[in-house]
């Protein structure tokens, strides 16, 4: 299982972008997927989680209102959707793959796989 991130950028603050992480490999739609980001120097922060299919969604709540979380599984892909993006939301944004039937989504040490990071800049 290998998960692919992509979409990262420069945008200005206000603006928008949609990250995207295409899953390799053997998995199935009841999987967990999350995405965490993290700043130079300080560990991984969690920014959402999709439970998948009749799961629930996770939200920190520096993002709530702001990022949607989404799945095609059709495809085996996971969106961000970021909205009003502020400069605090610099940082590189890795996607994760856990489980099925994961409960605590918002604990980093729960997921198995991850991807090499897409960059997400929001100049001020």
């Amino acid at each position: 299982v290998q998960p692919v991130e992509s979409g990262g950028g420069l945008v200005q603050a206000g603006g928008s972008l949609k990250l995207s992480c295409e899953v390799s490999g053997r998995t199935s739609g009841a999987i967990a997927m999350a995405w965490l980001r993290q700043v130079p120097g300080k560990g991984r922060d969690f920014v959402a989680a999709d439970g998948g299919s009749g799961g629930a969604t996770s939200y920190a709540d520096s993002v709530k209102g702001r990022f949607t979380i989404s799945r095609d599984y059709a495809v085996n892909t996971m969106y961000l959707q970021m909205n009003t993006l502020k400069p605090e939301d610099t940082a590189v944004y890795y996607c994760t793959v856990g489980p099925a039937r994961l409960f605590h989504l918002e604990d980093a040490r729960n997921y198995d796989f991850w991807g090499p990071g897409t960059e997400v800049t929001v100049s001020s």
